[in-house]
Formats: structure tokens, sequence, C-alpha cells
């Protein structure tokens, strides 16, 4: 048997040392990518839109997609990222460019190229006839030239399709300046040596001996044949040039949008938002420092609480942020700023499955009475053991809600799921893999063996001590903490309904713009002048002291700018470092994805704890996740405060994390009840809450100083996040043990029997002594 255990623990830590070296590889290696918000950059959202033609389907939109990857490119920006989402839509990340408005004209240009003979002026439709005029030359195409003079022409002799590539040039020789070299295909040479041809049949001087190179309706060049070139003959070769007035820029771009060819279908612009750099550095920083002075926290919480068992979860703790880190890396994920929230979060959530074996070997112990090397084994292996099915179903409904949010969010908010997922998975490998080893090797030391309480699992802890002496009965009377529930429900649905939400701008559609100005600017002056200035409905919004956001529901290029130019009357030196455009249309669909999402979280959860518990608990923890979360959205109601895309990854994060503590609970009690099938079943659960409460108060102490280091340092984006999740902390807490618990035991009515009193005399510390053997001899 020991040498079963000696091969088992070798195999743990052989596992271990596998998974951070591996990590450490990857982590020396691969870096991770950064979102825009963390270092800047234009995101732009097209959709394709369909023609008489052609359907802006799928396959439509996939060329569509490799039109624009050619574009982007050629446009020379590092590290881009195209990515289809859905039937008809796409995501350009561009980093580093910070004019939207450029990019998305070159993006979403259908670049539709034709080459025409030219008929003759507007202003003389009596030339002679061209041999390719076409039957109806009153009914000819006119457009003007580069010089505004308008030109008659005939049917498109070539087209984007008769053109293999282009590029910009510099002619150092001529002194000329830029020009665009056009090259066609084999076919299209052909083509242009006929039409060439024809036109040279015309006298120098002559609008016919002309050829119009028309893009998107624009007569971007009308050059003349060559007097060199003779009648029938036509140039050959396969290539012409297009010169201009061009700088590099103008070349370049035309070159670009040339060789990028015709898109299939057209695209519109549905949401573009640019984020300045100095943003992500901010963002990056606050985040860093919350995870730093939270981590430091979070560790000498837990140290001073568990000793040397407390220390080595903090190594533990270590290594799972280096795991995360290795497997974000690894997998190609991007980290947004929500992610970033996200991955401070999981640490908190990292240190509940440690604290739960912990809790669980001090019970072992106290209830066993063991001391010294071999009892502390065994009581660590024991709440190894024990906590395994309550560490398994707490983290899998988190994981549930991280793999929905993947599924239905978009942007920020999928990217939270990953990290939340990536941390889920990697807390587990931190807890029950390189915890295990560490502790394992720590309590066969002599040292541990001369002071086995220097483990701290050698002893209940005082909160247990306190619980045991005042041996309270919470479920008692359950419909009073149900009515309670109720009413702060009611006070948190007033709330969405008197004071209404507040749609942060994915939501509503319309336009953000943010700046940091080098005075500071009051808000309600800020309103006034905008409202002078013709936009009495935007709204204003201070962070800090040199912040101010202004958002409106439309707002052109011009009106940006001149309000842009009333900030800065106010504030002075005044930047813009965030400009979003979102079309209601996305609105729509986030709002549509974000009740996809918390129902099938709700669902999906619901049909696990009912296949893992019976159906009562199942809906008991469903019915309090569902009340936590409307509490949440009433309070952020009664605040005031966005309900955006940031608000609706803390939301699903609360649906998965808050189950968590009912979790817990229940799986206490489904312990108990397989042990005594006759006790009533609130005294059951009285029991189960007294065996849980140290683990509930010692996790959500480490995951209180997480959020609330993020919410003290981070910025605007990040405050709100944390003070979220802090209230969804403290309400998943309570609901837990005051809703969820008397929830269950209201669904099951025949397991209610009156409690037994008790001998009169006998104190309670003896009765629970007397209930702790009665256990153990079970």
């Amino acid at each position: 048997m020991l040498k079963r255990r000696n091969n088992s623990s070798r195999m743990r830590a052989l596992l271990a040392l596998a998974v951070l070296v591996g990590s450490l590889a990857i982590a020396l290696t691969v870096p991770v990518r950064l979102g825009l918000d963390l270092r800047g950059g234009t995101q732009i959202v097209l959709e394709t839109r369909s023609t008489p033609t052609t359907d802006a389907g799928r396959e439509a939109t996939d060329r569509t997609l490799e039109v624009l990857r050619g574009r982007v490119d050629a446009l020379g920006v590092a590290e881009p990222t195209l990515v289809r989402s859905g039937e008809n839509r796409i995501i350009v990340e561009l980093p580093g460019v910070q004019d939207p408005k450029e990019a998305a004209d070159v993006l979403g240009r259908t670049a539709q190229l034709t080459v025409h003979a030219v008929l003759g002026t507007a202003e003389n439709p009596g030339a002679a006839t061209a041999p390719a005029s076409p039957a109806d030359p009153a009914s000819a195409r006119t457009l003007p030239d580069e010089s505004g003079q308008p030109l008659r022409l005939a049917d498109a002799g070539l087209t984007g399709q008769d053109v293999k590539g282009a590029d910009a040039r510099f002619d150092q020789q001529s002194g000329a300046g830029w020009h665009v070299t056009v090259d066609f295909t084999g076919t299209g040479s052909d083509r242009w040596t006929d039409l060439t041809a024809r036109a040279a049949c015309h006298p120098a001087g002559d609008p016919q001996r002309r050829i119009a190179i028309v893009l998107d309706d624009k007569i971007i060049s009308s050059p003349q044949v060559a007097a060199s070139v003779s009648c029938g003959a036509g140039i050959a070769g396969g290539s012409t040039q297009i010169t201009g007035s061009f700088d590099d820029t103008e070349a370049r771009e035309l070159a670009l949008l040339i060789s990028g060819g015709a898109l299939p279908v057209p695209v519109d612009t549905v949401e573009q938002r640019t984020i300045g750099a100095t943003l992500g550095d901010a963002a990056i920083t606050a985040a860093a420092w919350a995870a730093v002075i939270g981590t430091c926290l979070t560790a000498l919480f837990i140290i001073a609480v568990y000793r040397l068992m407390g220390f080595l979860a903090t190594l533990a703790l270590a290594c799972y942020g280096l795991i995360s880190y290795a497997a974000l890396a690894a997998l190609g994920a991007t980290l947004t700023l929500p992610g970033l929230a996200g991955f401070v979060l999981a640490i908190g959530m990292a240190v509940d499955a440690n604290v739960l074996v912990f809790e669980r070997a001090r019970e072992e112990s106290a209830v066993r009475g063991r001391s010294g090397t071999a009892g502390t084994r065994s009581a660590l292996s024991a709440g190894f053991r024990g906590a395994l099915s309550a560490i398994a179903d707490s983290n899998i409904t988190t994981l549930i809600a991280a793999a929905l949010l993947f599924a239905f969010a978009s942007g920020p908010v999928r990217g939270f799921g990953v990290t939340l997922g990536i941390g889920v998975l990697a807390s587990m490998i931190s807890a029950l893999l390189i915890t295990r080893v560490l502790a394992e090797y720590a309590v066969s030391r002599p040292a541990v063996f001369r002071r086995p309480r220097l483990t701290g699992i050698a002893g209940s802890g005082w909160v247990r001590d306190r619980l045991v002496r005042r041996d309270p009965s919470p479920m008692r009377r359950p419909r009073r903490w149900l009515a309670a529930s109720g009413l702060v429900l009611v006070v948190a649905v007033a709330g969405i309904l008197v004071r209404g939400l507040d749609f942060g701008i994915e939501f509503t559609g319309g336009r953000l713009i943010e700046y940091t100005t080098s005075t500071p600017v009051d808000p309600d002056r800020a309103r006034a002048a905008l409202t002078d200035a013709g936009f009495p409905r935007a709204v204003v919004q201070s962070s800090g002291d040199t912040a101010l956001t202004v958002r409106a529901e439309h707002l052109t290029d011009a009106e940006a700018a001149t309000v842009t130019e009333t900030v800065g009357r106010l504030g002075g030196d005044t930047q813009k470092v965030r400009d979003e455009l979102i079309g209601p249309t996305l609105g729509d669909e986030l709002r549509r994805n974000a009740l996809i999402a918390l129902g099938l979280a709700l669902g999906a959860q619901l049909v696990y704890l009912a296949v893992r518990f019976r159906w009562r608990f199942a809906t008991a923890a469903v019915g309090a996740l569902a009340h936590d979360a409307l509490i949440l959205v009433g309070a952020f109601a009664w605040l005031g405060k966005p309900v955006d895309g940031v608000f609706l990854a803390a939301l699903l994060t609360v649906i998965g994390y808050s189950v968590n503590d009912s979790v817990v609970l229940f799986d206490r009690v489904r312990e108990l009840i397989a042990r005594d099938r006759t006790a009533a079943l609130s005294r059951l659960t009285d029991r189960a809450i007294l065996q849980t409460l140290p683990r509930t108060v010692n996790t959500g102490m480490g995951a209180a100083l997480i959020l609330t280091t993020l919410a003290v340092l981070a910025d605007d984006t990040l405050t709100d996040f944390a003070l979220a999740l802090l209230i969804g902390l403290a309400v998943g807490t309570y609901s837990s043990v005051f809703t969820a618990a008397p929830l269950a035991i209201e669904l099951h009515p025949g397991r209610n029997a009156p409690r037994r009193p008790a001998a009169s005399g006998v104190p309670r510390a003896r009765r629970q002594r007397e209930r702790e053997r009665e256990r153990e001899r079970s």
C-alpha cells in the first residue's frame, strides 16, 4: 500500500515538473498577443451587402475577406487580424492605425476598375463616331475627367478582372514623380491592345484618342494614346502607366485598390473604433499593479490562515500564473482589457480550490484527532479526496459560463471568456497537482513531524471553533430568509423599472469620443457648451480630473470635429484617445446575444446540476444565481452605471462564480444525506452550512482582496468591472446560504420534519462532539 502511494506521488511530481517546464519554455519563447485596447489601433467591423446578382452569404463573404486581406497586407500594418464573424461580417483589427476613416475608406471601397474608350466631350456630342461607339450614343455614360471636363464613355472594354497587378513607382530619371504601373492578364492584354489600337486612329488632340480609366465611378486617369502608336497597332506588352499629380501615399493607395481587385459584394462599415496608445499603457499599468498588490495581499492572508500550507499554496499560485500565461500564448489568444481583468480575477478564484482542500483536511484532522506526520498526511490525503467532487462541480459550472461567453459573445467579451476558461483549468492543475505535490513533500519532512501545527491543518481553525461552540441553526425558519431575499429582489427590479438601464454604446449605437485635457473640465459646463454648439442630446461624463467622454447617437466626422473643438476650448491642450462608431445593427445583435448567452447559461447549469444533484437542488441553485444576476443589474440601475460589453462579461462571470458556493454547500448536503437518510433536511443543511462556512469566508476574502485592489487602482472601465464583481461576490455568498439553501428546503416538503428537541442540560458542545463521533463511526 505504501509502495503504491509512493509511486502515485512520484508520478504526480513528474507530471507537475513536466507541466511547469513546458509552460516556462512557452512563456519564454511565445509572446502573448495584446488586443487593440492594450496597445492601440483601429478595429473595423464590415458587413457584406447583397446585390441583385450576388448574395452576400458565407461564400461571398469569404471571397471578400481574401480581397481585404490583400489590401491590408499592402498597407504594411504589423500583425493585422481579419476574421469572419457569422455569415456576413468581417472583423478587421489594425494595430497602430490611428485614423479609422482612412482605413475604412481603403477597406470598404469596392474598387470597381473599368477602362473605357472616349466617345467625345459632353459639349461636342457630334464628334466623329469611333469604332467603339455604343448603338445609342445618347445613352453613353458621362463622367468628368481629372480637370472637370465631362467625357462621354463607351461601354467598358476592360474590368478589374483583367488586371494582374499594380505597383506605385517613382520616376527618378524624368522627374515626372510618382505613377502607377498596371499589368494586365493575357486576355486583358489583348483587350488593351485592341482598345488602344482603335483610339490611335483619331488625330492628336481629339478626345477620342484618349482612354478613360475609371475607379468607383470616377475617372482617375484619361491619358491620350501616344503619337508613336499607329492606327490599328495599339499598345502591346500587357502593361500601362497611370500618371498624374500623385504623392507617394496617393500612388500607393491607388495601386493597392487596383491590385486588390474588386470586392465580390459591397461592404458597409457597421462599427469602427480607435483606441489610443495612452489608454492601453494606463490599462496595462493599472491591471499589473492590481495583480501584484492583490496577489501579495491574498498570499499574506492565505499564509496567515494556513501557515505552511498557505505558503505552499502561494507557490502554486505563482505556478498557476505561469501556466495561464503559457496557455494564452500557446493558443494564440488575444489578451484584451476585460480579458486582463479576467486573468487577475482568476487569481482569486485559484485560491478557492486550495481552501476547499485545506478546510476539508482540517475537518478530518479535528474529527479523527490525529497528530504527527502520519496523521497530518492522512488528513491531507483525505482533504484532497473529499474536496474533489466540490472542486470539479464548482469549476465545471464556471467553465460552462466561460464556454457560452466564447460561443455567443464577440470582441473583448469573447476574449474574457477565453482567459476565464484558461484560468479555471489552470487553477485546478495548480491545486490538485502542484499544491498536492508540494504539500505531501512538506508534511513528510522531519521538521514538520516535530511541529505538526506548523502545517496549518492540524487544528480546526478559529472560525470553525466558534461555530462549534455556538451551534447556530440558520435554517430553523427558512421562509424568513426567502422573504428577505424577495424584498431585496423587489428593490433591484424597482431600480430597473424606475431608473432604467443606461445601455452602453455597444447596445444603443452611435459614437463615443474620449478626451484627455490639460486642465479639468466640469461635465455640466461641457454639456452646456455642447448644447450651444448644437448637440443638446450629447451625454457627457468625466472619469478622473482630466478625462472626458462625449457620447451621442449620431455624429458625422464634421460634427465630431466640432465636438473636439468645443472640448478643446474648455480643457486647453486636448487629445483624443478613443473614437468609437457603432451602428444600431450591432447593438441589436449584442442585446440578442446577451439574452441568448444568459438563458443558455442558466439552462445548461440547471441540466448539469440536475444530473449531479437532485433536480430540486439544481432548481434552488439556478434560482439563486438568477436572483444574483437580477440584483446586480438592479444595483447598476440604481447607481446609474453603464450596462455595456464589460458589464456583460461581469454579469456572466457572476452567473458562473456565484453558483460555486451553492454547489459546495449542496455537495456537503448530499454527503450528509447519504450518511443519515432519516434526519430532517433543514438540520442537515444547518450542519452543511457550519462545515462549509470557513471555506466560504476564506475564499471570499481572497477574491475580495483582488477585486478591491482592481477597483481602487484600475481606470474607469476596470473600476466598474471590479465593482460589478464585488457586488456579485457579496450577493452570491449571501444567496448560497440564505436563498439557495432555504429554497431547496421548501422544495423538499417531505424531508422537513420538525427538529427533535435536545435533552435538557446537555451542552451544545457536547452534542456536537457526539455528532462528530457518530460521523466517524459511519
